[in-house]
């Protein structure tokens, strides 16, 4: 089989497709493990990823399971065009007059690609950790504001649903770590 030159832009469009499909299949399995992670010992919500995704399910719908999704969703094309791009840039700059790479200037290439992917997909997965953690952490209030409502009723079911606290979007999120962090904030665990 020859070898076809793939364009740019046919580059960013297949990776960009490629991205939102990853995302989406795997985004339920990614929320769980992020809430699995993220439970206190007291207080344990979910026993196993089918547990936790069951309970998302009845509770938050089935939309509750790509919480903080959009953030992934939005950027999974410009990360992957960085990435594409980066890869070509550095690939061009380690070969000599065409020829074809050796396999340590192909890491070497992929190593810089992947450097420069990090800009974008740092501060992308703090925030979607963030949202994730934010439907745990409702379903946390509300199995307690349950139980001390059983408490106070002496065991009667209780009579009136614990009202939810709205939950943060990617925007107030972005806002708070700015105004507490600083941009620093965004990159934690870079």
């Amino acid at each position: 089989m020859a070898d076809k030159q793939i364009s740019l832009p046919a580059k960013l469009i297949n990776g960009g497709i490629a991205g939102l499909i990853g995302v989406t299949c795997v985004f339920p399995i990614d929320l769980a493990k992020t809430r699995l992670q993220n439970q206190q010992n007291g207080q344990r919500v979910y026993t196993s990823m089918s547990d936790c995704l069951i309970k998302t399910v009845r509770s938050e719908g089935y939309f509750g399971m790509y919480r903080g999704a959009a953030v992934n969703l939005t950027l999974v094309t410009p990360e992957k065009a960085i990435k594409l791009a980066a890869n070509d840039f550095f690939r061009h700059q380690l070969s000599k007059d065409g020829q074809k790479l050796t396999l340590l200037k192909e890491m070497l290439a992929g190593c810089g690609a992947g450097t420069c992917q990090v800009i974008v997909t740092t501060p992308m997965e703090m925030l979607k950790i963030q949202l994730q953690d934010a439907g745990r952490i409702a379903a946390q209030r509300k199995i307690l504001a349950a139980q001390g409502q059983l408490s106070a009723q002496g065991g009667a079911q209780p009579s009136v649903e614990a009202p939810a606290a709205p939950r943060p979007t990617a925007t107030q999120l972005t806002r708070d770590l700015l105004r507490s962090r600083g941009i620093a904030g965004l990159y934690k665990g870079l």
